[in-house]
Protein backbone atom coordinates (compact mmCIF):
# COMPACT_ATOMS: atom_id res chain seq x y z
CA UNK A 1 0.00 0.00 0.00
CA UNK A 2 1.29 3.88 -0.97
CA UNK A 3 0.60 6.36 0.13
CA UNK A 4 -2.09 8.70 -1.03
CA UNK A 5 -1.59 11.09 -3.80
CA UNK A 6 -2.91 12.82 -6.35
CA UNK A 7 -3.83 10.44 -9.78
CA UNK A 8 -3.57 12.03 -13.53
CA UNK A 9 -3.80 10.74 -17.02
CA UNK A 10 -1.07 10.59 -19.84
CA UNK A 11 -3.17 14.01 -20.89
CA UNK A 12 -3.88 15.92 -17.99
CA UNK A 13 -6.95 15.74 -18.70
CA UNK A 14 -8.45 13.58 -15.17
CA UNK A 15 -6.99 13.52 -12.04
CA UNK A 16 -8.14 12.40 -9.09
CA UNK A 17 -7.44 11.63 -5.15
CA UNK A 18 -7.84 7.97 -3.99
CA UNK A 19 -8.20 7.35 -0.11
CA UNK A 20 -5.45 4.49 -0.94
CA UNK A 21 -3.30 3.34 -3.85
CA UNK A 22 -1.78 -0.27 -4.11
CA UNK A 23 0.05 -1.93 -6.71
CA UNK A 24 -0.14 -5.98 -5.99
CA UNK A 25 2.87 -8.49 -7.06
CA UNK A 26 0.37 -10.96 -7.34
CA UNK A 27 -3.06 -12.77 -7.25
CA UNK A 28 -2.83 -13.08 -3.83
CA UNK A 29 -2.09 -9.65 -3.03
CA UNK A 30 -4.96 -8.60 -5.36
CA UNK A 31 -7.18 -11.15 -3.52
CA UNK A 32 -6.65 -9.53 -0.34
CA UNK A 33 -7.06 -6.09 -1.46
CA UNK A 34 -10.42 -6.98 -2.45
CA UNK A 35 -11.45 -8.66 0.41
CA UNK A 36 -10.57 -5.71 2.18
CA UNK A 37 -12.11 -2.84 -0.19
CA UNK A 38 -15.22 -4.88 0.40
CA UNK A 39 -15.51 -4.72 4.03
CA UNK A 40 -14.69 -0.90 3.63
CA UNK A 41 -16.93 -0.46 0.94
CA UNK A 42 -14.78 1.29 -1.27
CA UNK A 43 -15.10 1.71 -4.90
CA UNK A 44 -11.98 0.25 -6.58
CA UNK A 45 -10.09 0.92 -10.27
CA UNK A 46 -7.96 -0.22 -12.20
CA UNK A 47 -5.24 2.49 -13.70
CA UNK A 48 -3.01 1.02 -16.82
CA UNK A 49 -0.83 3.69 -18.27
CA UNK A 50 -3.24 6.75 -18.12
CA UNK A 51 -4.34 6.75 -22.16
CA UNK A 52 -7.75 7.09 -21.54
CA UNK A 53 -9.02 10.78 -21.67
CA UNK A 54 -11.99 10.26 -19.56
CA UNK A 55 -12.22 9.42 -15.67
CA UNK A 56 -12.67 5.31 -16.22
CA UNK A 57 -10.14 5.23 -13.64
CA UNK A 58 -11.24 7.91 -11.16
CA UNK A 59 -12.26 6.95 -7.91
CA UNK A 60 -11.52 8.36 -4.09
CA UNK A 61 -11.37 4.94 -3.06
CA UNK A 62 -8.81 2.30 -3.63
CA UNK A 63 -6.88 2.18 -6.84
CA UNK A 64 -4.76 -0.15 -8.05
CA UNK A 65 -1.93 -0.76 -10.24
CA UNK A 66 -0.87 -3.62 -11.90
CA UNK A 67 2.62 -2.64 -13.25
CA UNK A 68 4.12 -5.61 -11.14
CA UNK A 69 2.18 -8.08 -12.90
CA UNK A 70 3.76 -7.83 -16.16
CA UNK A 71 5.19 -10.95 -18.71
CA UNK A 72 4.02 -13.60 -20.44
CA UNK A 73 3.13 -16.97 -18.53
CA UNK A 74 3.44 -19.00 -21.61
CA UNK A 75 3.67 -19.00 -25.06
CA UNK A 76 2.60 -21.90 -27.59
CA UNK A 77 3.41 -21.52 -31.02
CA UNK A 78 1.48 -24.86 -32.11
CA UNK A 79 -1.26 -22.98 -30.69
CA UNK A 80 -0.88 -19.66 -31.33
CA UNK A 81 -1.98 -18.37 -28.27
CA UNK A 82 -0.13 -17.18 -25.35
CA UNK A 83 -1.21 -16.02 -21.50
CA UNK A 84 0.04 -12.67 -20.66
CA UNK A 85 0.03 -11.07 -16.98
CA UNK A 86 -2.44 -7.83 -17.48
CA UNK A 87 -0.27 -5.39 -16.24
CA UNK A 88 1.94 -6.44 -19.12
CA UNK A 89 2.62 -2.93 -21.54
CA UNK A 90 2.34 -3.43 -25.24
CA UNK A 91 5.56 -2.28 -25.90
CA UNK A 92 7.07 -4.88 -23.83
CA UNK A 93 5.73 -8.08 -25.67
CA UNK A 94 7.15 -7.88 -29.16
CA UNK A 95 10.33 -9.34 -28.39
CA UNK A 96 9.15 -11.91 -26.04
CA UNK A 97 6.56 -13.05 -28.37
CA UNK A 98 9.14 -12.93 -31.90
CA UNK A 99 11.14 -15.18 -29.31
CA UNK A 100 8.83 -17.97 -28.93
CA UNK A 101 7.61 -17.49 -33.08
CA UNK A 102 4.72 -15.40 -32.47
CA UNK A 103 2.82 -12.25 -32.92
CA UNK A 104 -0.13 -10.33 -32.69
CA UNK A 105 -2.62 -10.23 -35.37
CA UNK A 106 -2.74 -6.60 -35.05
CA UNK A 107 -2.36 -3.35 -33.08
CA UNK A 108 -3.20 0.51 -33.01
CA UNK A 109 0.00 3.36 -33.43
CA UNK A 110 0.34 3.70 -30.10
CA UNK A 111 2.22 0.66 -27.73
CA UNK A 112 2.48 2.41 -24.08
CA UNK A 113 -0.93 0.77 -22.71
CA UNK A 114 -1.26 -1.81 -19.91
CA UNK A 115 -3.04 -5.23 -22.06
CA UNK A 116 -6.02 -4.97 -19.63
CA UNK A 117 -6.83 -1.74 -20.20
CA UNK A 118 -6.10 -1.75 -24.23
CA UNK A 119 -8.62 -5.23 -24.06
CA UNK A 120 -11.25 -2.80 -21.69
CA UNK A 121 -11.62 -0.33 -23.73
CA UNK A 122 -11.49 -1.94 -27.54
CA UNK A 123 -8.20 -0.34 -28.32
CA UNK A 124 -7.80 -0.65 -32.17
CA UNK A 125 -5.75 -0.91 -34.85
CA UNK A 126 -6.57 -1.28 -38.91
CA UNK A 127 -8.11 -3.23 -41.26
CA UNK A 128 -11.07 -4.78 -43.08
CA UNK A 129 -10.38 -7.90 -42.14
CA UNK A 130 -9.22 -7.33 -38.39
CA UNK A 131 -10.97 -6.27 -35.38
CA UNK A 132 -9.05 -4.88 -31.76
CA UNK A 133 -7.76 -6.29 -29.20
CA UNK A 134 -10.41 -7.32 -27.40
CA UNK A 135 -11.17 -10.14 -30.44
CA UNK A 136 -8.07 -11.34 -29.94
CA UNK A 137 -8.65 -12.57 -26.21
CA UNK A 138 -10.24 -16.71 -26.11
CA UNK A 139 -9.61 -16.57 -22.33
CA UNK A 140 -9.37 -14.58 -19.43
CA UNK A 141 -9.40 -14.83 -15.44
CA UNK A 142 -10.93 -12.12 -13.18
CA UNK A 143 -10.82 -11.59 -9.89
CA UNK A 144 -14.49 -11.02 -8.69
CA UNK A 145 -14.98 -8.32 -5.79
CA UNK A 146 -15.03 -10.98 -3.27
CA UNK A 147 -11.55 -11.76 -4.06
CA UNK A 148 -12.58 -15.26 -5.91
CA UNK A 149 -11.14 -16.03 -9.38
CA UNK A 150 -13.27 -16.65 -12.32
CA UNK A 151 -11.75 -18.56 -15.46
CA UNK A 152 -13.81 -17.65 -18.37
CA UNK A 153 -13.28 -18.52 -22.48
CA UNK A 154 -15.59 -19.01 -25.34
CA UNK A 155 -16.52 -22.57 -24.17
CA UNK A 156 -16.25 -22.06 -19.99
CA UNK A 157 -18.50 -19.06 -18.84
CA UNK A 158 -19.48 -18.12 -22.30
CA UNK A 159 -21.79 -15.08 -21.65
CA UNK A 160 -19.05 -14.18 -18.68
CA UNK A 161 -16.16 -14.26 -21.44
CA UNK A 162 -18.25 -12.02 -23.84
CA UNK A 163 -19.13 -9.41 -22.11
CA UNK A 164 -15.34 -9.35 -20.39
CA UNK A 165 -13.92 -8.61 -23.38
CA UNK A 166 -14.61 -5.06 -22.98
CA UNK A 167 -15.62 -4.38 -20.01
CA UNK A 168 -14.40 -1.36 -18.82
CA UNK A 169 -13.04 -3.08 -15.94
CA UNK A 170 -16.81 -3.40 -14.94
CA UNK A 171 -16.89 -7.14 -13.88
CA UNK A 172 -13.62 -7.43 -11.63
CA UNK A 173 -9.90 -6.95 -12.27
CA UNK A 174 -8.56 -8.92 -14.74
CA UNK A 175 -5.05 -10.85 -13.70
CA UNK A 176 -4.20 -12.35 -17.15
CA UNK A 177 -5.05 -12.75 -20.44
CA UNK A 178 -4.89 -15.79 -23.19
CA UNK A 179 -4.71 -13.88 -26.88
CA UNK A 180 -4.68 -15.63 -29.99
CA UNK A 181 -1.90 -14.34 -32.28
CA UNK A 182 -0.13 -15.52 -35.76
CA UNK A 183 2.98 -16.73 -36.35
CA UNK A 184 5.62 -14.25 -36.22
CA UNK A 185 5.58 -11.97 -39.65
CA UNK A 186 7.03 -8.86 -40.91
CA UNK A 187 5.38 -5.98 -42.42
CA UNK A 188 6.21 -3.33 -45.33
CA UNK A 189 5.12 -0.21 -44.65
CA UNK A 190 4.78 2.30 -46.88
CA UNK A 191 3.73 5.87 -46.43
CA UNK A 192 2.79 8.69 -48.87
CA UNK A 193 0.37 11.99 -49.26
CA UNK A 194 -2.22 13.08 -50.78
CA UNK A 195 -4.44 15.94 -51.51
CA UNK A 196 -8.16 14.95 -50.22
CA UNK A 197 -10.36 14.55 -52.79
CA UNK A 198 -7.64 12.06 -54.55
CA UNK A 199 -7.43 10.37 -51.50
CA UNK A 200 -11.27 9.69 -50.83
CA UNK A 201 -11.07 8.95 -54.65
CA UNK A 202 -8.77 6.38 -54.55
CA UNK A 203 -9.72 5.25 -50.98
CA UNK A 204 -11.85 2.13 -51.44
CA UNK A 205 -9.51 0.63 -53.43
CA UNK A 206 -6.71 1.29 -50.96
CA UNK A 207 -8.75 -0.38 -48.11
CA UNK A 208 -9.32 -3.50 -50.35
CA UNK A 209 -6.12 -4.32 -51.62
CA UNK A 210 -3.64 -3.41 -47.98
CA UNK A 211 -4.15 -5.78 -44.93
CA UNK A 212 -3.76 -2.11 -43.19
CA UNK A 213 -4.69 0.89 -44.48
CA UNK A 214 -5.02 4.44 -42.92
CA UNK A 215 -4.55 8.33 -43.38
CA UNK A 216 -3.83 11.69 -41.43
CA UNK A 217 -5.77 14.33 -43.20
CA UNK A 218 -4.28 17.68 -42.09
CA UNK A 219 -6.61 20.46 -42.27
CA UNK A 220 -3.85 23.05 -42.98
CA UNK A 221 -2.70 21.55 -45.77
CA UNK A 222 -5.76 19.94 -47.09
CA UNK A 223 -3.69 16.94 -47.77
CA UNK A 224 -3.48 13.38 -46.25
CA UNK A 225 -0.50 11.28 -45.00
CA UNK A 226 -1.33 7.70 -46.30
CA UNK A 227 0.14 4.33 -44.42
CA UNK A 228 -0.26 1.17 -45.58
CA UNK A 229 0.93 -2.15 -44.30
CA UNK A 230 1.07 -5.55 -45.77
CA UNK A 231 2.65 -8.72 -44.36
CA UNK A 232 6.05 -9.30 -46.48
CA UNK A 233 9.05 -12.56 -46.43
CA UNK A 234 11.31 -9.67 -47.22
CA UNK A 235 14.25 -9.15 -45.03
CA UNK A 236 14.41 -6.27 -43.04
CA UNK A 237 15.27 -2.62 -44.53
CA UNK A 238 15.13 0.83 -44.25
CA UNK A 239 15.04 3.33 -47.49
CA UNK A 240 17.70 5.70 -47.50
CA UNK A 241 14.99 9.08 -47.40
CA UNK A 242 11.70 9.36 -46.33
CA UNK A 243 9.17 11.11 -49.12
CA UNK A 244 8.94 15.30 -49.47
CA UNK A 245 5.70 16.32 -47.09
CA UNK A 246 3.74 18.85 -46.71
CA UNK A 247 4.77 20.66 -43.24
CA UNK A 248 1.19 19.52 -41.22
CA UNK A 249 1.64 15.77 -42.56
CA UNK A 250 6.18 15.48 -42.13
CA UNK A 251 5.81 13.87 -38.78
CA UNK A 252 2.94 11.13 -40.06
CA UNK A 253 5.32 9.92 -43.30
CA UNK A 254 8.44 8.50 -42.90
CA UNK A 255 10.85 5.98 -44.87
CA UNK A 256 9.55 2.96 -46.63
CA UNK A 257 10.61 -0.39 -44.95
CA UNK A 258 10.45 -3.66 -43.43
CA UNK A 259 10.48 -5.22 -40.21
CA UNK A 260 8.92 -7.62 -37.76
CA UNK A 261 5.51 -6.50 -37.33
CA UNK A 262 5.78 -5.27 -33.48
CA UNK A 263 8.67 -2.59 -34.73
CA UNK A 264 6.62 -1.17 -37.86
CA UNK A 265 2.94 -1.31 -35.52
CA UNK A 266 4.13 1.70 -33.24
CA UNK A 267 4.59 5.69 -34.18
CA UNK A 268 5.92 7.82 -31.20
CA UNK A 269 3.44 10.34 -29.97
CA UNK A 270 5.12 12.09 -27.61
CA UNK A 271 3.20 15.75 -28.04
CA UNK A 272 0.43 15.29 -25.33
CA UNK A 273 -3.53 15.67 -26.47
CA UNK A 274 -7.23 14.65 -26.21
CA UNK A 275 -9.14 12.81 -28.38
CA UNK A 276 -12.49 12.33 -29.58
CA UNK A 277 -13.02 9.05 -31.38
CA UNK A 278 -16.40 7.82 -33.18
CA UNK A 279 -17.00 4.24 -34.72
CA UNK A 280 -19.69 4.08 -37.94
CA UNK A 281 -20.93 2.21 -40.22
CA UNK A 282 -17.94 1.97 -43.22
CA UNK A 283 -20.36 2.30 -45.68
CA UNK A 284 -20.84 6.61 -44.20
CA UNK A 285 -17.17 6.88 -43.19
CA UNK A 286 -16.43 9.03 -46.74
CA UNK A 287 -19.54 10.78 -46.02
CA UNK A 288 -18.86 11.57 -42.76
CA UNK A 289 -15.51 12.71 -43.02
CA UNK A 290 -16.55 15.00 -45.42
CA UNK A 291 -18.74 16.95 -42.97
CA UNK A 292 -16.05 17.01 -40.47
CA UNK A 293 -13.74 18.63 -43.03
CA UNK A 294 -16.80 21.43 -44.01
CA UNK A 295 -17.67 22.24 -40.15
CA UNK A 296 -13.26 22.41 -39.31
CA UNK A 297 -13.19 24.63 -42.00
CA UNK A 298 -16.01 26.60 -41.52
CA UNK A 299 -15.52 26.90 -37.81
CA UNK A 300 -12.36 25.61 -36.28
CA UNK A 301 -9.42 26.71 -38.28
CA UNK A 302 -7.03 27.41 -35.08
CA UNK A 303 -7.38 23.38 -34.79
CA UNK A 304 -4.46 22.54 -36.93
CA UNK A 305 -3.95 18.81 -35.48
CA UNK A 306 -4.35 16.26 -38.12
CA UNK A 307 -7.56 13.81 -38.32
CA UNK A 308 -7.31 9.94 -38.25
CA UNK A 309 -9.30 7.27 -40.51
CA UNK A 310 -9.39 3.93 -39.58
CA UNK A 311 -10.96 0.76 -40.31
CA UNK A 312 -12.46 -2.35 -38.42
CA UNK A 313 -14.00 -5.51 -39.27
CA UNK A 314 -17.52 -6.01 -37.62
CA UNK A 315 -17.48 -8.32 -34.33
CA UNK A 316 -19.71 -9.85 -31.60
CA UNK A 317 -18.77 -8.58 -28.38
CA UNK A 318 -21.67 -6.90 -26.78
CA UNK A 319 -19.59 -3.23 -25.56
CA UNK A 320 -18.15 -3.01 -29.02
CA UNK A 321 -18.08 -0.24 -30.97
CA UNK A 322 -17.44 -2.31 -33.91
CA UNK A 323 -20.63 -4.53 -32.85
CA UNK A 324 -22.78 -6.23 -35.53
CA UNK A 325 -21.27 -3.78 -38.49
CA UNK A 326 -18.00 -3.05 -40.29
CA UNK A 327 -16.56 0.01 -38.91
CA UNK A 328 -14.88 3.14 -39.99
CA UNK A 329 -13.10 4.70 -36.85
CA UNK A 330 -12.73 8.34 -37.42
CA UNK A 331 -10.60 10.64 -34.26
CA UNK A 332 -10.09 13.99 -34.08
CA UNK A 333 -7.76 15.46 -31.42
CA UNK A 334 -6.27 19.17 -29.90
CA UNK A 335 -3.06 19.51 -27.97
CA UNK A 336 -3.64 18.68 -24.04
CA UNK A 337 -2.93 22.22 -23.35
CA UNK A 338 -5.61 24.12 -25.30
CA UNK A 339 -9.39 23.96 -25.10
CA UNK A 340 -11.24 21.21 -26.64
CA UNK A 341 -15.12 21.20 -25.27
CA UNK A 342 -16.48 23.34 -27.91
CA UNK A 343 -14.35 21.44 -30.92
CA UNK A 344 -15.28 18.18 -29.31
CA UNK A 345 -19.31 18.75 -29.19
CA UNK A 346 -19.43 20.27 -32.58
CA UNK A 347 -18.11 17.17 -33.99
CA UNK A 348 -19.98 15.02 -32.18
CA UNK A 349 -23.21 16.63 -33.04
CA UNK A 350 -21.75 14.85 -36.76
CA UNK A 351 -20.97 11.64 -35.10
CA UNK A 352 -24.47 11.39 -33.60
CA UNK A 353 -25.72 12.16 -37.48
CA UNK A 354 -24.01 8.80 -38.50
CA UNK A 355 -25.45 6.97 -35.19
CA UNK A 356 -21.75 6.72 -34.24
CA UNK A 357 -20.23 4.86 -31.52
CA UNK A 358 -17.92 6.51 -29.14
CA UNK A 359 -15.04 4.87 -27.70
CA UNK A 360 -15.05 4.09 -24.39
CA UNK A 361 -11.59 5.60 -23.46
CA UNK A 362 -11.97 8.95 -25.23
CA UNK A 363 -13.98 11.84 -24.59
CA UNK A 364 -17.33 12.13 -25.55
CA UNK A 365 -20.90 13.09 -24.17
CA UNK A 366 -23.31 11.24 -25.18
CA UNK A 367 -25.74 9.69 -22.21
CA UNK A 368 -26.89 6.67 -20.65
CA UNK A 369 -29.60 6.58 -22.37
CA UNK A 370 -28.26 7.69 -25.79
CA UNK A 371 -25.39 4.52 -25.41
CA UNK A 372 -27.98 1.87 -24.85
CA UNK A 373 -30.17 2.95 -28.16
CA UNK A 374 -27.04 2.27 -29.62
CA UNK A 375 -25.78 -0.82 -28.37
CA UNK A 376 -28.74 -3.57 -28.96
CA UNK A 377 -26.60 -6.21 -26.70
CA UNK A 378 -26.11 -3.79 -24.13
CA UNK A 379 -28.72 -4.85 -21.06
CA UNK A 380 -26.38 -8.36 -21.96
CA UNK A 381 -23.92 -6.76 -20.58
CA UNK A 382 -25.21 -5.20 -17.75
CA UNK A 383 -26.88 -8.91 -16.48
CA UNK A 384 -22.88 -9.77 -16.39
CA UNK A 385 -22.05 -7.15 -14.16
CA UNK A 386 -25.03 -7.34 -12.16
CA UNK A 387 -24.80 -10.75 -11.88
CA UNK A 388 -21.06 -10.68 -11.06
CA UNK A 389 -20.70 -7.05 -9.10
CA UNK A 390 -24.54 -7.06 -7.97
CA UNK A 391 -22.65 -4.24 -5.02
CA UNK A 392 -21.48 -2.00 -7.82
CA UNK A 393 -17.79 -2.34 -6.21
CA UNK A 394 -16.37 -1.65 -9.87
CA UNK A 395 -18.52 1.32 -10.30
CA UNK A 396 -17.12 4.55 -9.90
CA UNK A 397 -19.45 8.51 -10.34
CA UNK A 398 -18.18 8.41 -14.23
CA UNK A 399 -19.41 4.90 -15.51
CA UNK A 400 -22.22 5.13 -12.49
CA UNK A 401 -23.53 8.12 -14.45
CA UNK A 402 -22.63 6.49 -18.17
CA UNK A 403 -24.77 3.48 -17.91
CA UNK A 404 -27.02 3.83 -15.11
CA UNK A 405 -28.41 6.72 -15.62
Amino acid sequence: MTATATWQNWSGSVACAPRRRAAPRSEADLADLLREAGRDETTVRVAGSGHSFVPLCATDGLLLALDAMQGIVAADPERREATILAGTELHRLGEPLLAAGLGLANMGDIDRQALAGAVATGTHGTGPTLGSLSTQVVGLRLLLPSGDPLDCSPTRDPAVFAAARLSLGLLGVVTHLTLRLLPAYRLHERTWALPFDDCLAQLDDLIAVNRHCEFFWSPPDDACALKALNPTDRAPWTAPAPPAAPAGLARYLGPERVDWSHRIFPSDRQRRFNEIEFAIPAADGPACLRDLRALMQRRHRDVAWPVEYRTQRADDIPLSPAQGRATVTISLHQAADRPYETFFRDTEAIFRHYRGRPHWGKIHYHTAAELRDLYPHFEEFERVRRQLDPSGRFLNRYLRDLLLE
